[in-house]
């Protein structure tokens, strides 16, 4: 059993967790992820990537945004309360490295597991701007752990009522335009992910990506996850989660992704309702 020994809500829909996992507090890497199972009569696999570790604690971080059935019974635990099952450290940690300068993209949730990244980056000694951008000003999260990271922190919204009204492309471009920009990170929805590469790819810069597939096991074995890098058949789970942004067929990730959209919203909406519970869906 895995206590969380503290919890928050950073927006409507969207949680922290902070869970006693020792073993895996002390090996993980930048990019890396875990299997969640909530445990009781739902124990559907939830991967989740590790936002924040501290192996003197003996903690990792989980962000995780409500979805589906999962999900909403996931946020319903309490501190004190304990997840039956946490495997991990899984997938390929990130490649960090020197490259100069290294512009780390977030989007939405994706913010989350950018910190480490973003952290790990600026570690190697690379100089780190970051940009996060979201629908709007509730949905921003993890400001304070990034201008950390970068205190001139580039923030965007899709109606203006925080930062710069826009989309992440938009600034992305205009710190390309300057010419010393030698890696991008961007993790956040697919389609932001897509045209953030779109957009390096006009000034020859190199883009890493950390893909969010449908997953089940985490190991490999079920396929379930596959992507199409460069023509190649992958495995998000333990080929990536991170690949060459220039190399992902995003139009086959993206109607992957949409294969169950309408029954997490079903399960999502069933919850809300009280239905969970009657399908014997307990907290």
């Amino acid at each position: 059993m895995y206590r969380i020994v503290r919890k928050e809500q950073l927006s409507p829909e969207v949680f922290r967790m902070e869970i006693e996992a020792p073993m895996i507090a002390r090996e993980r890497k930048a990019g890396q992820f875990v299997i969640v199972q909530k445990g009781g009569d739902f124990n559907e696999r939830i991967p989740l990537t590790i936002a924040d570790a501290d192996p003197e604690k003996g903690t990792i971080t989980i962000v995780f945004q409500r979805v589906g059935a999962s999900t909403f019974l996931l946020a319903e635990l309490e501190e004190g309360e304990a997840i039956e099952n946490v495997l991990g450290p899984l997938g390929t940690p990130t490649h960090i490295e020197n490259y100069g300068r290294v512009v780390c993209v977030g989007g939405g949730i994706g913010v989350a597991p950018l910190f480490p990244i973003a952290q790990a980056m600026k570690a190697a000694g690379n100089k780190v701007s970051v940009i996060i951008g979201a629908r709007n000003k509730d949905l921003i999260i993890e400001e304070d752990k990034m201008r950390g990271i970068d205190p001139n922190l580039t923030i965007v919204t899709d109606d203006g009522s925080y930062g710069e009204k826009g989309v992440v492309t938009v600034p992305l471009e205009r710190m390309l335009k300057e010419g010393n920009v030698d890696h991008v990170v961007a993790i956040g929805p697919a389609v932001m992910m897509k045209f953030c590469t779109k957009t390096a790819e006009a000034y020859n810069t190199p883009v890493t990506v950390s893909l969010n597939s449908i997953m089940i096991d985490g190991t490999g074995m079920c396929g379930g996850c596959r992507v199409d890098i460069g023509g190649e058949m992958k495995f998000v789970c333990v080929d990536g989660p991170e690949f060459d942004g220039h190399l992902v067929n995003w139009d086959n990730l993206m109607m992957r992704q949409r294969t169950y959209k309408a029954q997490e919203k079903e399960d999502n909406d069933s919850c809300r309702g009280g239905i969970c519970s009657k399908l014997g869906f307990e907290k």
